[in-house]
Formats: structure tokens, sequence, C-alpha cells
């Protein structure tokens, strides 16, 4: 038999929610080589290593051990030392076939910067995403990724429309739902099943969560002072569990707004892995996040999202599902944060092909097997 070589490029935490149900729909088909190649880019336990446990996910093959560091240097470390990677080939011997990256982290660019230079192939999975902000480093990402890609495997209708637009060619483009979505249907009964919701004091649909990383919301002291004043007035009529991420911690602590995170309703909890996580947010009342997956998250589970950015690369979310862009203003987000209270709150649906199928959908679409579906969709 000859094998399907596949290198499999995961780097950061919303990585692994994305390639631990495709690496499983691999496994089906008896024809293909997985190596899974772990680049480092998140390497603390608590945001990392703990994934592969959780999700069921096998410990990588290779494993890069990057780390942190400014945009350019991290690229640039995982570009050098992938290429290395895919020069000495698979165990065994041989050359791989194709590449297969994840989302818009810096991993997902430079393994495919390495690929290409290579004569390699690359299948962009949750391509066709766009913000329409070149501020964001993810946009870039997306947008070069998706340019060096020959096969673009897409979650929502806006994905599609963006590329062909863009003029990539459609028979490149496979409309094949979110894979993200699969890992959270796969592991929600396992989720709720834990205790996470009495560990921290919650009752179900009484509580909201809150998670804020971005540098827009966290970086400028007064905007991250007024954002948290409301989300402070808001938890003494409903409490708000805040997983609160290193970087956020940090500058509530040079900015002095600790006090900030005192009141009575203000749970403060460290990060958490994906299953207590889901745990709290599928049985959360309200969700305000700047979140990128927790935007597609709320929305297959039907909660009220307020997301605290100016705009999103996952419209869907918006225009048919839950979520709704209050950006920073603290007066916007306090008004949807009312309606949520009073039950006046927009109802939302899940999108189409967002069915706990799409890695089935990636799959077929990689060893050859054409999904009619998505490419009708295409």
């Amino acid at each position: 038999m000859e094998w399907l070589q596949l290198a499999c490029v995961v780097g950061a935490r919303p990585n692994f929610m994305k390639m631990a149900p495709l690496l499983r729909a691999l496994d089906r088909h008896p024809q293909v080589r997985t190596t899974l190649v772990h680049t480092g880019q998140h390497y603390d336990a608590a945001l990392s290593e703990v994934f592969f446990d959780e999700l069921g996910m096998r410990r990588p093959d290779v494993s890069l051990e990057v780390g942190s560091g400014k945009h350019g240097q991290q690229t640039a470390r995982i570009l050098e030392r992938f290429e290395a990677v895919l020069e000495a080939g698979p165990v065994g011997g041989g050359r791989f076939d194709r590449v297969i990256v994840v989302g818009d982290v810096n991993s997902t660019l430079a393994a495919t910067l390495a690929a290409v230079k290579l004569g390699i192939p690359v299948a962009h999975v949750e391509a066709g995403l766009r913000s329409f902000d070149r501020s964001m480093p993810e946009e870039i990402n997306r947008i070069v990724t998706d340019s060096l890609s020959d096969m673009l495997l897409v979650s929502e209708p806006t994905g599609v429309a963006n590329l062909r637009r863009e003029g990539h060619s459609p028979d490149r483009i496979q409309l094949v739902g979110n894979v993200m979505i699969d890992t959270l249907r796969w592991l929600l009964p396992k989720a709720q099943a834990r205790d996470t919701l009495v560990r921290s004091g919650l009752s179900a649909r009484q509580y909201g969560v809150v998670t804020l990383h971005r540098p827009g919301n966290v970086d400028d002291g007064e905007t991250l002072a007024r954002l948290l004043e409301v989300l402070a007035d808001v938890s003494n009529e409903l409490p708000l569990a805040f997983p609160v991420h290193p970087r956020t911690r940090q500058r509530i602590e040079q900015f002095g707004l600790s006090e900030r995170l005192s009141s009575v309703g203000m749970i403060e909890l460290p990060p958490l892995g994906y299953l207590d996580f889901l745990a709290l947010t599928s049985q959360a009342r309200v969700i305000v996040t700047d979140s990128g997956g927790l935007q597609e998250e709320s929305t297959a589970l039907g909660i009220p999202c307020l997301t605290a950015r100016p705009n999103t690369e996952r419209p869907v979310t918006v225009d048919e599902g839950t979520s709704t862009l209050v950006g920073s203003d603290p007066l916007v987000l306090r008004h949807y944060l009312r309606q949520v209270l009073d039950g006046r709150y927009k109802q939302g649906r899940c999108p189409d092909y967002w069915d706990g199928h799409a890695a089935e959908r990636i799959a077929a679409a990689l060893v050859g097997e054409s999904s009619v579906e998505a490419r009708h969709a295409a």
C-alpha cells in the first residue's frame, strides 16, 4: 500500500481543539499516516500540554519547542525548525505529501512558508476568515496562509465569499464546517459531568463568564479600567466567573486595577483546561469575551456572547448566531448586558455544517474522496 504522508501542525491552544477531531477522522483511513508536529508556541502546561490529555490527543511525534517571543522571532524559529522536519521526512523514509495547518497563529503561517518553499502542498483548515483589520497579526497570518495554500477548507459561507473575491480558484475551496464544534459536541457531556460549577460556587444559568486578553482591551489602562468597572457593577446582579489570562493579570496589576476584581460577584479563576472551561461556558447565562473561538462556541451552544472587539473574522456568529460586537465601549457593553439580564437579548441559530462532522468531511477531501455537498456549497 502506498501511504499518504501528512504533517499536521499545532502550536497554540486553539489549534489543539481543531486538530484533535481531524486526527481521529484521518485514523479511520488506513492509507493515511500522520506526523503530529507541536511547535511549542504555547509551552505553559496550563495552556498547552493539558489539552493533549483532555482532548484524547496523542502526544506529538515532533516537538520544536520554540517558546514565546516577538512575532518575527517566533515565526523565524518555527520556519527554521519545521523546515528541517520536512527535509528529514516522515519516520521510515519518504517525503511528506502534504502539510495541514489550522487557524491563524504564527505556527500556521511559519509552517505554511516552510512547506511551500520545499514544494509541499498545504491544506488550510479554517481558511477564508477575514476581519478586514490588518492591525491584527492574525489577519496577516490568515491572508498569507490562504494565498499559499492549495486546499482551502472553510468553516462558514463568508469564508467562501472572501476567497472567491480574492481570486482563489473555486476548485480549491470547500465549505466543510467548523471543526472546533466537532470537539465541543464530542466532549460536552464529559465536561458537564465535571464538578467545575460546584468547585466555583456557581449554579447553571445563574452566572456569566468573562475572558479578556487582546491588546486593544487590556494594554491601555483607561480602557481596561472602564471595562472592569462595568463588569464589577453587573456582577452585583449576576456573578461573573473570570479565568484571568496571564497577560491580563499582568496588566491589571501594572495599572493598579486589582480592586476592580474585589466585587463579591467577581469570581477570579486561573487559566482552565478545556474540559473545565467548557463546563463553565456551556452552562453560563452570558459570555463576555474577545476570543475568536469562543464566539463560535457560544453560537453553537446558543448562549448570548458579547464580543469585546470592533470587528470579527467570524461574522456568521453575529449574523446568524448569538454574538454581538460591543467593541471596547463600556456603555455598549452595559446596554447589552442589561438586555441579557432582562431577557430581551436576541435568539440565534447554529450555522449549517456546524454539526460535529466537519473533520470527517476534511478527511474525505484530503484522501481524495471529494465531498459533493462541500464542493457544491463552494
